[in-house]
């Protein structure tokens, strides 16, 4: 005999269903506290505002949070409601991509350390081309977030073509970098533009990551 207070399938999914959809939500509120992220390391670097780089400290931390409840969520739907193949590919691509979203998040903090060391420094070296690349990374970045909010099998596919735009960014910018003739300010400037740039081909790299585990998401295909 059935007792009256266990659950029934239906009730069991529609369950599984709340508490997925709440994960979803949380992810989409973490990606957008790193997409913000991102323009406070845009703001500290291109600006030159200092208040932006004591911001994302505290951001930072915000995203850190959800990224382990967002772990601990997934890891215990699994255990607790025994999901079927295409939930368990959402849960896994889930805890993958809230991982690329948080190295996003300390890259974006990495820059904003690096900006305050570089404020006292009168100019920076390849100051349109950094900013220009560190555009292409904050759109890559929000389309990243755009496609996994409507699951947009196209808009996550098409990232990966602006990564490479963003890896011929750095080649330009490491040589120019690297090949600058006035070092008046000594070496540390470019040293500091050099890590900018790596991080934000990191950046760029890990939004590519986004748009594959998309992929996997829609059509259970690694990329």
């Amino acid at each position: 005999m059935m007792s009256l207070f266990s659950d029934s399938p239906s009730t069991t999914r529609t369950h599984f269903e709340r508490q997925m959809k709440r994960i979803q939500q949380d992810v989409l509120r973490m990606g957008a506290l790193v997409e913000n992220s991102c323009w406070l390391a845009g703001q500290a670097l291109v600006e030159r505002d200092l208040t932006a780089a004591q911001l994302i400290i505290r951001q930072d931390k915000k995203i850190d949070i959800l990224y382990r409840q967002i772990e601990l969520d997934c890891v215990n739907l699994m255990a607790l409601q025994a999901p079927v193949n295409r939930d368990l590919r959402l849960l896994s691509a889930l805890m993958q991509l809230v991982r690329d979203l948080e190295r996003i998040g300390d890259y974006a903090q990495d820059i904003c350390e690096v900006a305050v060391k570089l404020f006292p420094y009168p100019e920076q070296l390849a100051a349109d081309g950094i900013s220009l690349m560190l555009d292409r990374c904050r759109a890559m970045v929000a389309m990243s977030l755009e496609a996994l909010s409507n699951l947009d099998l196209e808009a996550a596919k098409s990232i990966r073509d602006k990564d490479d735009l963003v890896d011929a960014d750095y080649e330009t910018l490491y040589n120019r970098l690297v090949q600058a003739p006035d070092l008046r300010h000594g070496v540390e400037p470019v040293v500091l533009l050099v890590l900018v740039i790596r991080y934000l081909e990191r950046i760029a790299d890990h939004a590519t990551n986004i748009g594959n585990r998309i992929t996997y998401i829609v059509t259970g295909e690694r990329q």
